[in-house]
């Protein structure tokens, strides 16, 4: 499957979700529910319209920026050596944003369920891919742990993206799991996230400097 072909996928994605309001806006309300706290209760509504724009427009304007990524990236042919993970991962966002999408039409419809844990399951996949896209990723400006010391040193990219990608893949079982514990389900995310996101700075900083110490003690030809 071509790249293009990847990205009029995602780009199908964005016009269910514009045809999903079209359709939708007749039976809505004038203020729609948008925000829901941890606990599933919903606190927080939009205007009609912009509630019905928002996401299509939104994922639109990011799907334009994620296609611009790989042309405009001085190491663009990096990119293309894990082009076909990063389209996936376009296109799983757009569906993830589709779903999010689909799910407040519904609710707002009257269809009731948990919208905070649904959310959280659709991220627990998005970061489950994340991790995949990392083990992939070679370095670039755009995409994947991008610090001072992965994008110093090649080989301190790979350790901490192989890292990272364990530590994603981690997080989203980790989320799934939180999904039994009701209320507390958003915490199953959030702190492995954030843990996963000092780890992987904190590591590419140390294999940065045990590599730069083990090269200056390495002996002369």
């Amino acid at each position: 499957m071509r790249s293009s072909t990847r990205f009029a996928l995602a780009a199908g994605f964005v016009a269910l979700s514009a045809l999903a309001s079209v359709l939708a806006a007749p039976a809505l309300p004038a203020r729609v529910v948008t925000h829901w706290n941890a606990s599933g209760v919903p606190d927080g509504t939009m205007a009609k319209p912009f509630a019905l724009a928002f996401v299509p427009a939104l994922t639109a304007v990011l799907l334009a920026v994620f296609a611009a990524i790989p042309r405009i990236d001085p190491l663009r042919e990096n990119v293309e050596a894990f082009r076909p993970q990063y389209d996936w991962f376009v296109v799983l966002f757009a569906g993830y944003m589709l779903a999010v999408h689909l799910g407040t039409l519904a609710f707002n419809l009257g269809y009731r369920f948990d919208f905070t844990r649904f959310v959280l399951a659709a991220v627990a996949v998005l970061f489950y891919y994340v991790g995949v896209v990392l083990d992939h990723a070679e370095p670039n400006w755009f995409v994947g742990i991008r610090t001072p010391w992965t994008l110093s040193d090649p080989e301190v990219w790979a350790r901490t993206h192989a890292l990272g990608s364990r530590l994603f893949k981690l997080s989203a079982v980790v989320a799934l799991v939180g999904l039994l514990f009701g209320r507390y389900a958003v915490y199953f995310l959030l702190v492995p996230a954030l843990a996963t996101a000092v780890v992987t700075v904190a590591y590419s900083y140390y294999a940065y400097r045990h590599l730069d110490e083990t090269t200056a003690r390495a002996p002369g030809p």
